[in-house]
């Protein structure tokens, strides 16, 4: 979306002061931790952009909350899994070979958006270490939660989000949906009857770098929104800038998410159970 199209759909003007009283209107207060999925083209223009977006909701929240992102990198993955777009078949091996370890200030997020990679430039920020399903996250509780991260438990109880889960956490999704709520990977986790899929990435093993393989358990967004819509506790909706906002607590919903995933099997598993 061009600048000036942007522009043209903003009505207002809007900068961090007039995003820090939205998010105060939507009840993010001082001392929050707080998760959030967004989309800074549905703001329209603002002051700042990503800069101004990141700011204003560290300012709103203090240090004395914390700030979490996912900061997913996609591209450090095996290959034959890729198809958006997908590479030749005899570049499999040499991308295994040659992609460069994950690094957690190097390393480049995909689809993640430009707020996060505002945010992962702050030098008070931290990554976790998982190579393909990484947080980032600041303020009080970010190196507590972002210390660990099993390769094989990226979103399990290990996991940040695992951490995350023994405290009140709220979701703040800016104009995005429930499919892109990272949050809702933890109850697929804790599925008793969960399958799993071979996977691998670059990494550093012992200070070197290595093509590790892992069993991933297999996840599926695209049912998230159905739990958000299922889901019996409150779910506040707003604005933030131009886009439409949703906000909730995070440990209700993934609870009741985890007893929905068990009632509602995949259409997959639902077969396999009849068999």
């Amino acid at each position: 979306m061009s600048d000036l199209f942007q522009i043209l759909n903003t009505p207002d003007f809007q900068s961090k002061d007039s995003l820090k009283r939205q998010l105060q209107q939507l009840g993010i207060v001082a001392g929050d931790h707080l998760m959030v999925h967004s989309s800074l083209k549905s703001m329209g223009w603002i002051a700042g952009g990503a800069q101004a977006v990141v700011e204003a909701l560290m300012e709103v929240i203090t240090p004395e909350g914390t700030l979490v992102m996912p900061s997913q990198s996609a591209d450090n993955s095996d290959p034959v899994y890729w198809m958006a777009p997908p590479i030749p078949e005899n570049w499999h091996q040499p991308t295994r070979e040659q992609m460069p370890a994950y690094d957690p200030d190097l390393t480049n997020m995909r689809g993640m958006g430009k707020i996060p990679e505002c945010l992962h430039r702050h030098p008070a920020t931290i990554r976790s270490p998982h190579p393909t399903h990484s947080f980032i996250a600041w303020g009080r509780l970010a190196a507590e939660w972002m210390a660990e991260q099993p390769l094989e438990d990226s979103f399990g109880p290990a996991s940040p989000l695992g951490k995350m889960m023994a405290h009140q956490v709220k979701i703040l999704l800016i104009g995005t949906g429930f499919d892109s709520c990272t949050a809702l990977h933890y109850a697929e986790f804790l599925q008793p009857e969960r399958t799993t899929s071979p996977q691998g990435a670059a990494m550093y093993v012992n200070g070197e770098r290595q093509w590790a393989t892992y069993d991933c358990v297999d996840m599926d967004s695209d049912r998230f929104p159905e739990i958000a819509k299922d889901f019996p506790g409150t779910i506040t909706e707003g604005v933030l800038g131009q886009a439409e906002t949703q906000l909730t607590e995070m440990r209700p919903l993934v609870e009741f998410a985890i007893d929905w995933l068990q009632r509602n099997p995949a259409p997959q598993e639902q077969q396999e159970q009849k068999n």
